[in-house]
């Protein structure tokens, strides 16, 4: 499709916006996976777009994949994609977003051992066969006793994730040992341990029992219901015929028991210096011993004195180990390029879409098409200019890099009221981190820093949200997010949209007002302030109107030689002359307007015309309809 006519000048003239071949598509949806092409939308190429044009463009709900431009068909398709955007200086952070951005700093300082979280680490067998034999290759990570698997894999286990990481390994270890002599049958397996830091309004209320039933308070600071998921695991995987040994362990087998059966063998075992476990109501708790009068389930006293010596003698082997292995802060780094093929990002979306979509090939072409190739035409800053970011306007690739390393790859396009994401791809290696969502917060920070510089740059558009696909929840989560009604395009608060989307997938969402008995009121963004916008505000509404994997992480990825083009139907326009007279159309290099073509042409081509302008006028609106050229293919 080729882009924009020649519309407001200035610093942002990037010449004219030529589009091409306007029609529909209808294709496979790949978000409800439906069987046939459902998902119907609006189409058309791009040569060249200038930037305000494809600002106005979003502004009506079109996107674009590689210079492939689509929008919806909402009353039609099978999954109606709302434009979503948020005005950055408005964003709230929430504790989820804070947990990614405390994390990233934390691996970064050298605090968070990557192989706790890795796709690795993960990927390995998390269930292990209760008849599997004590030596097996699987279960040597919990035959290491506690003070072995601190110093080969936690040198400084104070660090709460490598410490949580030897309890757990203690736990597993208790596990293996106690059913080892246990024949339950080789389907049978059981789940890993994972234990857990006791947030501090539990331990107030744990502390307060405690204090009723006039017992030491003791610092409960870890927890693990391991024993509720192997009884589920063992009654689960047992045949409805059970054999005489079977049926004797079953019925002594509830949390209870078992949570007191690994408490015993954990204190055989040893190793857990400075804590004490108990079972309680199914589960393990661990307490510091560091106040006196612990006791254990057996009512044995703790001697606090050993304890106390026990972990200065640790406190002093972990400095040692410390000294010996100082940490090495790592450094981030994001650069942002025009968008061109770089071979190191190309690897790494190969590494991204092999791994974490399971595409089995992946070409540069494909790869070319759809995430460097660009119609939007590139507007260079201009010193003292601030209707233009240090950037300028155009599609980018921003780049995130760790020590150097390429770990990140997001796919933006910078315009004139906003920053646009259109794709991102990281290294499956660093999925613990989060960077779908570590980078969406980065490109809000950006909005907020430009917009200082660029006032009219504000917003941040997250693609599209589908209310009824699981996957697109999370863009909401975004706050305060605003969706684009379909028919009068303006920009509606989420809050308000989301009664109208939980009662049916496609709502003109200006309709809020309707439901304002039984609906809470925010602070409602009216229609988009661009020129453009107002005069579509007043038009007759279109009869017809697709992005996680976390992460914002997925945009639709239209491929041209897949893609049938369904030409709209002259019978279905219903628009005045008035309404195409004035686009400019490109006639073997010559511009002229469609009010001006002359010639001898046949009354049936002249129809078939007339009908494609007046939808193609209609889905993009007047305004810039008048001002593109429409090139005839």
């Amino acid at each position: 499709m080729a882009g924009g006519a020649s519309s407001s000048g200035g610093a942002r003239d990037g010449g004219e916006s030529v589009v091409i071949d306007y029609g529909r598509r209808r294709t496979t949806c790949g978000y409800c996976r439906s069987s046939g092409p459902t998902s119907i939308s609006h189409g058309m190429w791009a040569n060249s777009l200038k930037a305000d044009d494809y600002q106005a463009l979003l502004d009506r709900g079109w996107r674009r994949s590689g210079c492939f431009l689509y929008k919806p068909e909402m009353e039609r398709t099978c999954c109606p994609s709302y434009t979503i955007r948020l005005k950055a200086n408005d964003f709230i952070c929430s504790k989820e977003h804070g947990r990614v951005l405390k994390k990233m700093q934390r691996f970064l300082d050298g605090e968070l051992d990557p192989q706790v979280g890795s796709p690795q680490r993960k990927a390995s067998p998390t269930k292990r066969s209760l008849s599997e034999p004590s030596n097996s290759p699987t279960s040597k990570v919990s035959k290491v006793s506690a003070n072995e698997f601190q110093e080969a894999t936690c040198p400084n286990f104070l660090k709460e994730d490598e410490f949580i990481c030897c309890l757990s390994s203690k736990i597993n270890e208790a596990i293996d040992t106690y059913f080892q002599g246990v024949i339950l049958g080789s389907t049978v397996q059981l789940p890993k341990a994972v234990v857990k830091t006791v947030k501090p309004q539990v331990k107030k209320k744990v502390g307060e029992a405690m204090q009723k039933n006039k017992a030491g308070v003791q610092d409960l600071v870890y927890t693990c219901n391991i024993s509720f998921q192997i009884v589920a695991a063992v009654r689960r995987a047992l045949p409805k015929e059970k054999s005489a040994n079977q049926t004797e362990v079953l019925a002594d087998l509830s949390p209870n028991s078992v949570a007191e059966k690994l408490v015993m063998t954990m204190e055989r075992l040893g190793g857990l210096a400075g804590f004490e476990v108990k079972a309680c109501n199914g589960h393990l708790n661990f307490y510091s011993a560091a106040n006196p009068a612990m006791q254990n389930h057996t009512g044995a006293v703790v001697p606090v004195q050993a304890s106390d010596k026990t972990s200065r003698s640790k406190q002093s082997s972990v400095n040692k180990i410390s000294a010996k292995h100082p940490q090495k802060r790592k450094s981030l780094e994001i650069r942002m390029s025009t968008s061109h093929f770089d071979p190191e990002e190309f690897a790494l979306y190969r590494k991204y879409q092999t791994k974490v979509h399971k595409e089995k090939t992946i070409t540069e072409s494909s790869y070319r098409r759809f995430l460097v190739d660009t119609p939007i035409v590139f507007v260079p800053p201009k010193s003292g200019d601030n209707t233009v970011p240090p950037c300028g306007f155009g599609s980018f690739h921003q780049q995130y890099r760790i020590d150097g390393k390429l770990v990140a790859v997001g796919v933006v396009d910078i315009l004139p009221k906003c920053l646009s994401s259109k794709y991102l791809f990281w290294d499956p290696d660093l999925a613990f981190l989060s960077l779908g969502k570590y980078t969406a917060l980065k490109e809000i920070d950006w909005v907020k820093t430009t917009h200082e510089h660029c006032p009219s740059l504000q917003y941040y558009y997250l693609g599209y949200y589908i209310h009824s696909c699981n996957k697109m929840r999370y863009k909401a989560a975004y706050r305060p997010s605003e969706l684009l009604c379909p028919v009068r395009y303006e920009w509606i608060h989420y809050d308000l949209a989301k009664p109208l989307l939980d009662k049916s997938q496609y709502s003109t969402l200006s309709d809020y007002a309707t439901m304002q008995d039984e609906t809470p009121q925010p602070q409602i963004c009216g229609p988009s302030d661009d020129s453009s916008a107002k005069v579509d505000h007043h038009e007759s509404p279109s009869d017809e109107d697709d992005e996680d994997v976390n992460d914002y992480e997925s945009e639709m990825m239209i491929d041209e030689e897949l893609v049938d083009s369904e030409k709209a139907d002259t019978t279905e326009c219903g628009s005045s002359i008035k309404d195409i007279e004035n686009i400019t159309l490109d006639l073997n290099g010559s511009k002229v307007k469609y009010k001006l073509v002359f010639g001898p042409i046949e009354r049936r081509h002249l129809n078939a015309l007339e009908g494609q302008l007046s939808r193609y006028a209609k889905v993009v609106g007047k305004e810039l309809s008048d001002r593109m050229v429409y090139c005839m293919s």
